[in-house]
């Protein structure tokens, strides 16, 4: 890519997962956000990423014993930032808040931008404290210092930007921030409007109304975050109570969802909001150097043996779950990985709602499952998902894991070492699902749900499965049931005989599911899609 051609694109996103060990990530939106800057620096794409810098991002979910969640947070020090030297001001409830910026390239990243209050000069040092902790004010405040402090950051740093790109709805503030720029120099509100719009694009990444964050206005307007707008432009733009992702709808010439059936569900979801953007499917990708083993790579790209080599990285993954759990796996068994956010939509316990016909197979040892997610800590419905599994675990010792704080690590080792891998939610509610891209392309096998990304990539039976028939239905207990029958039909009927039967089609299947994923779900698409159908203005 030519930089001196491209538009210059500034990327706003709450959270980036860059490495387990750099804890600025929750789950599969800062993931999606960290290889998008990771393939960006790939490709010398003129990508300038922001976020905030979390002094104890999000939460540390261990298991008590009792086998319940709890949370822990920790203060961590990075001393491989960069700083800028640069600081600028936003206002928070009337007062002065000073945002450090800081900037690393550590991991093969393009340059990241990180807004810091935690410095001496604020009372309010604690607004970069807990990434989605806390309540209503604090996520103000938060997301105060991402859109208006991170525009300001750009001017302080004298970047010129041609693109703002809100991923998902916590950086809408910032186009209120380039309105407000916008009317300082003297056009009316509707003149800023619409030209800010013309500078933005927005992605929308979540099917559940609940992860579509509200604000009441009064709130906002306490907050601080009108930044000089009326309460009725601001109805105008985000409702009442102001919704973030109307308000990212509204504010951008064009918008995104993450998959192609998404969007068709985007599209229903918000078809009531006057004068919001058009909103396109660009599918997500994973950054391949990141996520996919070299030792598959190698083997085959070189014709090298197929099996062989997954061996050895299954291996690898059961000697990290004893590690990690003291349970022993059997490596000549079917080995399910299921590792995910634990939201009652995704139904990570959906394999065991018909105990009658899933235990032998569990007490045999035939399927062995492991297990990893973290529940939102304010998420009392999904921390009970977690601790039933936990339960499920104590049950069947010997085939059951659940291996506590899911984190990057967890989810390299489970996508390229497991044998399965399993998805299973309530569709159309995945948004996308970069996991099952992940192990697809290190030959582990999806067997999923016609849901997020997978409708694209399955070729039934050749790449992968899927289970069932894309049937969708709000009653859920008539969804989990017909899906439920078909989960078991699709593990036991085709996926277990070709496993333990077939070896040479299981194999040709490996191979079907790398040659066809790799190109099309890497990074690399994805952001010649953003640029030729997004930034670049046609």
């Amino acid at each position: 890519m030519n930089e001196n051609k491209l538009p210059t694109v500034a990327y706003f996103s709450m959270e980036y997962g860059l490495h387990s060990d750099f804890k600025m990530y929750a789950g599969g939106l800062g993931i999606l956000a960290g290889d998008y800057i990771k393939g960006a620096k790939d490709i010398d794409a003129p990508i300038i990423p922001i976020g905030l810098k979390w002094k104890q991002g999000y939460t540390d979910q261990k298991i008590d014993a009792e086998g319940r969640p709890y949370d822990s947070y920790h203060n961590y020090v990075y001393d491989f930032l960069e700083d800028t030297g640069v600081r600028v001001t936003v206002k928070v409830r009337k007062i002065d808040v000073i945002c450090k910026v800081w900037k690393t390239e550590q991991f093969g990243n393009k340059p990241l931008y990180l807004l810091d209050t935690d410095i001496p000069e604020n009372s309010d040092a604690w607004i970069t404290g807990q990434l989605y902790g806390w309540f209503g004010e604090e996520r103000i405040a938060q997301e105060i210092v991402l859109g208006i402090g991170g525009v300001k950051a750009m001017r302080a740093l004298d970047i010129p930007i041609d693109v703002y790109h809100f991923n998902e709805g916590h950086a809408a503030l910032a186009a209120i921030e380039l309105i407000r720029e916008k009317m300082s120099g003297g056009h009316t509100f509707e003149e800023a409007w619409k030209a800010t719009r013309e500078e933005v694009v927005f992605t929308t990444h979540t099917p559940i109304m609940e992860g579509n964050e509200a604000h009441p206005l009064d709130r906002l307007e306490y907050m601080g975050a009108f930044n000089g707008l009326s309460r009725e432009q601001m109805e105008r733009i985000g409702g009442e109570p102001f919704n973030m992702t109307v308000a990212g709808l509204r504010l951008s010439r064009i918008s995104n969802a993450v998959a192609q059936l998404h969007a068709v569900t985007a599209r229903k979801m918000w078809k009531e909001v006057a004068g919001r953007s058009e909103i396109i499917g660009i599918t997500n990708a994973i950054h391949t150097p990141t996520w996919v083993d070299e030792r598959i790579t190698q083997a085959f790209e070189e014709g090298g043996d197929l099996w062989a080599t997954h061996t050895e990285i299954k291996g690898e993954l059961i000697q990290f779950i004893k590690d990690r759990s003291g349970i022993s796996l059997n490596p000549d068994n079917l080995l399910i990985g299921f590792s995910r956010r634990a939201a009652p939509y995704k139904r990570s316990d959906l394999i065991f709602s018909q105990p009658d016909i899933i235990e032998p197979y569990l007490e045999s040892g035939k399927i062995q499952i492991v297990f990893s997610g973290k529940a939102h800590p304010l998420d009392d419905n999904g921390k009970k998902i977690v601790s039933n599994l936990v339960a499920m675990m104590k049950k069947y010792p010997k085939s059951v894991v659940f291996l506590e704080n899911y984190d990057m690590t967890i989810g390299a080792q489970l996508t390229r070492g497991s044998d399965i891998w399993l998805n299973n939610p309530r569709r159309p509610l995945e948004a996308s699902g970069t996991s099952g891209m992940k192990a697809a392309m290190n030959g582990v096998l999806n067997c999923s749900i016609l849901d997020g990304w997978w409708p694209e990539a399955c070729i039934d039976g050749e790449n992968g499965w899927q289970i069932g028939d894309g049937f969708e239905t709000t009653d859920f207990k008539v969804l989990d049931q017909h899906d439920s029958d078909a989960l078991y039909d699709t593990l036991l009927n085709r996926v277990l005989p070709t496993f333990y039967d077939q070896r040479d089609q299981w194999v040709e299947m490996m191979k079907r599911s790398i040659e066809t994923t790799r190109t099309e779900f890497a990074t690399k698409r994805m952001l010649d899609e953003y640029y030729n159908r997004m930034y670049i203005k046609k």
